[in-house]
Parts: structure tokens; sequence; C-alpha cells
């Protein structure tokens, strides 16, 4: 999986209990930020472990403190076996199978986890947090597996694997990238694993921070990608000969959607200067352009305005402290459901069925540039010799199936749901599944806007004896420099097409643009 260029990280993140921000999450998770406890987060988890404490020396059952979990939890344990019963959870618990997931959601994972436990509402002690900071910071990154996580009472399987390595136990990439048995990388790393004791076990497993994770790395890559999308329709606007009288803001303020009106003035001041744009009237008029091409602000900010909710969502949950029982500031170790992944998966679904029609605009407007009978004067495929040369004919086929697929991934996966533990976990969210299909999603889009960029440039450069905008010749000769070669006779298309996702995946096609536009949204 690869993912969008971010900017420069912080070095060091604090955590203190009232939870983190979005920015800290991607520093952690991409920028490799040293993760450090602040004082009154240390206080605070000193405070409730000693509620904790002192509620494991009462004869009365507590849930997650003296009983059993989940459809065990009638089952209340001596102290003599308490310590085992919460080895044995985690042991139990990391389950999953499949490939591994990403070093960088891991990374999430274990941060967001560190988060929840830094709030002082789950009883783990000081020295298990400075256990999962130390292990954040020395670069070691256990191995956890695609599958395992319903996204009901946390990420279950996702997380054990985490606190399996926290115990010395389980396998865990190095910072060399090497794997090998997690006790072996924390002995190389001074790092003593962790003897878990009342409660820990459970508060390490019980949260929403792998789906957490990847809602806030989708909502980064997502936001370059919709910029990308807009300076490509914009592009493909040019070379189509289009009318840019449809971007106009008056026309975008009687429908007063945030994004439409912002993704219409970035393609504006993408088009400023053009001489193609409405070289249609002067001698085969069009009353309008095609939905494709006018309606591409509509579209793509409706996409914005998703993202803009999904921030709102993210951020609640950022600030939340996911967990079962949690330790409250009276004293009291309450059950919840806290810990139900549904608003952190509807909104993952959410930007798969955006991002998908997104993809679906993009590949009908490089369609269009295609289609000699449709493209106003391009040749067929823009071929250098139609017939004896296919031009991008199959580029628009990897294109096609590249949206296909998102079609497919834009199916909610929370709206599915498997009971579980025996019918107490009766219904779940399948957060995780639409965290991980939302990943593919934003590859495959970002493939389907570099697809579109490959061909609108050749376009315009095919447009001969007319002038395109200012800031479509920057983005022309940052491209080509790049490597993306321009027209001329077929050549083998898969490098330059691999040339064009880096380009475009390295917000390398934004940073070309802004010189010229200024800033855009």
């Amino acid at each position: 999986m690869h993912t969008l260029a971010n900017p420069a990280a912080p070095a060091t993140v604090v955590l203190s209990t009232s939870g983190t921000t979005v920015e800290d999450v991607i520093a952690v998770a991409r920028g490799n930020a040293r993760v450090e406890l602040s004082a009154d987060a240390v206080g605070a988890l000193a405070a409730a472990r000693q509620i904790v404490d002192a509620l494991a020396a009462k004869p009365e059952p507590v849930y997650g403190v003296s009983t059993g979990f989940g459809a065990l939890a009638t089952r209340h344990i001596g102290p003599e076996l308490r310590a085992q019963l919460q080895r044995n959870i985690v042991r139990s618990h990391a389950a999953g199978m499949g490939p591994r997931v990403e070093r960088e959601v891991v990374r999430a994972l274990m941060f967001l986890r560190l988060k929840t436990v830094a709030s002082g509402h789950t009883g783990v002690r000081p020295e298990v947090a400075q256990t999962m900071a130390d292990v954040l910071n020395a670069g070691i990154t256990p191995v956890v597996h695609e599958y395992g996580s319903l996204g009901c009472s946390g990420d279950l399987a996702p997380l054990s694997h985490c606190a399996l390595a926290l115990m010395g136990e389980g396998d865990a990439e190095g910072p060399d990238g090497t794997v090998r048995p997690a006790g072996e990388l924390l002995a190389a790393h001074g790092i003593a694993p962790v003897e878990l004791r009342e409660k820990e076990g459970l508060a390490l497993l019980n949260g929403t921070d792998g789906m957490l994770g990847m809602l806030i790395m989708a909502i980064a890559d997502l936001k370059k990608l919709y910029t990308s999308a807009d300076i490509t329709a914009a592009l493909s606007l040019e070379a189509l000969l289009g009318t840019e009288k449809v971007l106009a803001p008056e026309l975008h303020v009687i429908r007063p959607h945030p994004g439409q009106g912002a993704s219409a003035d970035n393609m504006l001041r993408v088009l400023e200067g053009s001489g193609l744009t409405g070289h249609h009237q002067d001698d085969a008029p069009r009353v309008q352009d095609a939905y494709s091409v006018r309606c591409a602000p509509q579209v793509a900010g409706a996409g914005r305005d998703t993202i803009s909710y999904a921030i709102t969502v993210a951020e609640r949950e950022l600030a939340a402290a996911v967990d079962n029982p949690v330790v409250l500031p009276d004293g009291r170790v309450e059950s919840n459901g806290n810990f139900h992944g549904a608003p952190v998966a509807y909104v993952l679904d959410f930007l798969a069925i955006a991002a998908a029609d997104l993809g679906s605009i993009t590949e009908r407007r490089t369609d269009r540039l295609l289609d000699k009978n449709r493209s106003h004067g391009l040749p067929a495929f823009l071929a250098d010799d139609a017939g004896v040369d296919s031009g991008l004919m199959i580029a628009q086929y990897t294109q096609a199936a590249l949206v296909s697929e998102m079609k497919r991934l834009a199916n909610p996966a929370s709206v599915d749901s498997i009971p579980s533990s025996a019918m107490q976990e009766d219904h779940v969210s399948m957060g995780w599944s639409a965290a991980r299909k939302l990943r593919t999603t934003i590859d495959n889009l970002t493939r389907i806007v570099a697809v579109e960029l490959y061909a609108a440039t050749r376009g315009i450069e095919l447009r001969h004896g007319l002038t395109p905008a200012p800031a479509s010749q920057a983005v022309i000769a940052a491209v080509r420099a790049a490597g993306v070669q321009g027209p001329g006779p077929d050549r083998f298309l898969a490098p330059d097409l691999a040339a064009a996702d880096a380009f475009v995946r390295s917000g390398a096609l934004v940073a070309a643009v802004e010189p010229v536009t200024g800033p855009l949204a």
C-alpha cells in the first residue's frame, strides 16, 4: 500500500489526558515522531490504577478486573489466577490471519491505544503506558494481520498482536525492517516485557484504534487527491476546448455547498489565462459541455464535504476514551458500549462511496478525450498515427478496471454484522473492514487521477497553435521532467503510467501548480 507524501512531521508528540490531534497521529504513524507522556497523564494513570487495585482487593466481582470476558463474564476469577487471565486474553485474542498490515497502520493503532490509556480512564499502570511509548520510539512494529477485527469490542485481534509484543511474545519488525521474535527486539533496545495485572490485558485491546488510524490517514490522502483531481479536471476541460464559464463563483454561491465552491475555484484558477477554453465557440458551437466536464465541481465538491464530516467524526473519536469497562473520576468502574465502531465505520464507508464516484467521473473525462467523435478535434485515442498506433486506448482500460473495483469496494461494510462471542457480541460494526477497503480505494483513485493527467496533458499538447494556461504549462513541464513522456508513436506505456502515478502520489502535481495559482483548497 502506497500513501501520499506528507509534510515534515513534528519530532516529538506529547500525550496528555485530553486526547490527541489528527496531525499528531500522522506524525507518529508516518513521520516516526517520538512519543512522550505528559506529567498530568502519568498522574491520571496512577490515580486510576489505585481505583482498580482497590476494587481488585474486594470480594465482589468487577467486570474486566476479577471476571472473565465477553460471554465468560459471569465467572469470578480469584487473585491467584488474574495475572494468567490477563496474559491469556492477549494470547488467545492474537488470532489474526492473512497478509501483514502496513507499518504506518500498526504505528497509528499503537499510538491511539496509548492515547486512550493516557486518558486515565483505563486503569493501566504508568509503567505499562511508558513501555508502549518506548516500543513506538524504538521503531518496533508488531506483526499484525489483515483479518481478525469485527470492529466491535475494539479491533481485538490487531490490538492483541500489539499487546503480545509488549509481553515479549510473537513477532515484530525492527527499525531495520527485519522481522524477529518480539522478545529479542525488546531486549536489543533495553525494554523489559510487561507483566500484565488486573484489567490491563483487556484495556490494551478494547478500542477502535485501527479503524480510526486508517480513517485519519485516509482523510489526509483524500484531501490531497481531491486537489489533484480538481487540477486534472481543469486540464481535461482545457484539452476538450470546454468553457470555464460554468466555474464562475456567482453560479456556485447560489448553491452554497462549501466543497463545490472550493473545487470550482481551484479549477478556475488553474485555467486562468488559457487560450483553449471556449475556443469551440468559433468553429463548432456547443451549448453545454458534457456532465463529466460541466459537473466536475459538484461531484468533487460533494466528496470534499464528505471529508469535512469525516474530520468531525475523527476529531470526536480522538477526544474519546474508548475502553470497557472505564474508570470514572468518582471511582466507579462501569461497563459501556463505547468500543462499538459504528461512528467510524459509517464515515469510512461514506468516503469510499465518494471516492468511487470521483474515480468514475474522472474516467469518463478520460474516455471523452480518447474518442474522436466527442473530443472536438483530437486524434483517436490521442494516437500519433491512429490505426498504426493505439495511443492511450488501453490506458483507459486500466483506468476502467480500477473504477470497476472501486464501485465494488463502495459496497458498505458497516451494513453487515456477524454475531460473535456466543451471541454476547451480537451486533458488530465491521469498521476495520471498511477501513481496509478504503485504503485500496484510495490507491485506485490515485492511479485513476494519474491516467487522466497523462491523457489531458497529451491532449493539450496536441492542440497546436493554441496557448494553454500558465498553470497547465507548469504542469506539463514538471510532469515531462518527471519522466512522463508526451505525444508520439506507441511505446511501452506502463513506465509512463507508473511515473504519472508517482507524480500524483508524491504531491508533485499540486506543487507544480501552486506557484502559478497560489495555494489551492
